[in-house]
């Protein structure tokens, strides 16, 4: 969702590879915490949602340290191994979803 402005929820469960139904809920948790909120959108029937100014912060907070763990775990790969890596994971999880 902060790659793009915002984003439905049909957007979110494709691109986490579940259900409606548990992006609903975790958006709700979301919405409490005030990381993310809804936004209007030209069909009334889509809920699209942005994350919040707070929402933002914290993104690029755990943007960092993620980003540390990344670097530190792939110590000593060359960058074609990541990307070798990178593909056959991705093939797992679409092997995982058919």
């Amino acid at each position: 969702m902060y790659e793009k402005s915002s984003a439905t929820l049909v957007e979110l469960s494709q691109y986490q590879g579940v259900e409606k139904p548990t992006i609903t809920r975790t958006i709700q948790q979301l919405e409490k915490l005030g990381l993310v909120e809804q936004v209007l959108s030209k069909d009334k029937r889509e809920k699209k949602m942005q994350l919040t100014e707070y929402g933002e912060k914290v993104y690029l907070e755990v943007r960092i340290a993620v980003d540390e763990f990344e670097e530190r775990i792939l110590q000593g790969l060359s960058e074609k191994e990541v990307e070798q890596t990178t593909d056959i994971l991705s093939t797992i999880r679409n092997n995982l979803l058919q």
